[in-house]
């Protein structure tokens, strides 16, 4: 249920559904864990919609969140929410400080300016592990037509913070591997055994295909702390996807792109 029975969006009826899916293999959690497909498939969708209506993708992501409130449990329509461990009293899903990040991470991304500067760019947020992250990426095609990842921005408010340089690095290499993820993350199967077997067949996002520059702000803040190895990852995904339509008009539905834009 991470990331769909904590999700404050201010809509009368969600419907959400998490079924059981047998593993027929041994498997370890990833980083983040259900967040990375919650955010995925809440993000990409909302951006959907923002596309539909002729709207801007922040605006009907803000317009869906709702106004700033401490969101209950009547609101989000479930008898318990998990909280990774913690009290919702301490650790209440907040709607100030998603919007903040989404407000924040926006305006260093100068996305009111995006269209005149011919930028393509995609946006994203989620709450996991007690902390806010929102995520714009800038994707561009080079010489040969490809999808490349340009540049990236990602705000945090994890409330207080003690070592300012482990959360900045724990940032950036979340934006790197969900980027990693985004575009290449796929593991298969043939005869009962995973066919890769190391990173020499597992592709990952090498050097030059990264954000020449990832731009990282973190919120300050005097709260209880919260999480930061998990909670940058979940909303790269979802921007980098929403970035790809922006540029290409192709919506990404499916993991990895490599799989349907040439990358």
């Amino acid at each position: 249920g991470q990331g769909i029975v904590d999700l404050p969006l201010a809509i009368p009826d969600i419907r959400m559904e998490n079924c059981e899916a047998r593993a027929h293999t041994r498997i370890g959690w990833l980083r983040s864990v259900a967040n990375i497909y919650h955010a995925f498939a809440v993000q990409s969708f909302i951006d959907e919609l923002a596309h539909a209506k002729g709207a801007d993708p922040r605006d009907t992501l803000l317009e869906v969140m709702g106004p700033s409130r401490i969101v209950t449990l009547k609101e989000l329509g479930v008898a318990k929410v998990p909280n990774y461990g913690q009290s919702l009293d301490e650790h209440p899903v907040d709607t100030t400080r998603l919007r903040r990040v989404i407000e924040r991470v926006t305006g260093l991304a100068r996305w009111d300016e995006r269209k005149q500067q011919g930028r393509a760019l995609g946006l994203a947020a989620h709450r996991s592990f007690l902390t806010y992250v929102a995520v714009v990426v800038s994707v561009v095609k080079d010489a040969n037509e490809h999808i490349r990842v340009d540049e990236a921005w990602i705000v945090a408010d994890a409330g207080t913070i003690v070592n300012m340089e482990r959360v900045r690095a724990q940032m950036e290499g979340a934006v790197v591997f969900g980027l990693s993820l985004g575009l290449y993350g796929q593991i298969t199967m043939k005869d009962g055994a995973t066919v890769e077997s190391n990173f020499r067949d597992y592709r990952l996002a090498r050097l030059a295909e990264t954000p020449r520059k990832i731009h990282v702000d973190i919120i300050p803040s005097d709260g209880r702390p919260g999480g930061i190895g998990e909670p940058g990852v979940p909303p790269v995904a979802p921007a980098l996807a929403n970035a790809v339509f922006a540029l290409t008009g192709t919506r990404v539905r499916e993991l990895p792109l490599v799989k349907s834009v040439k990358v």
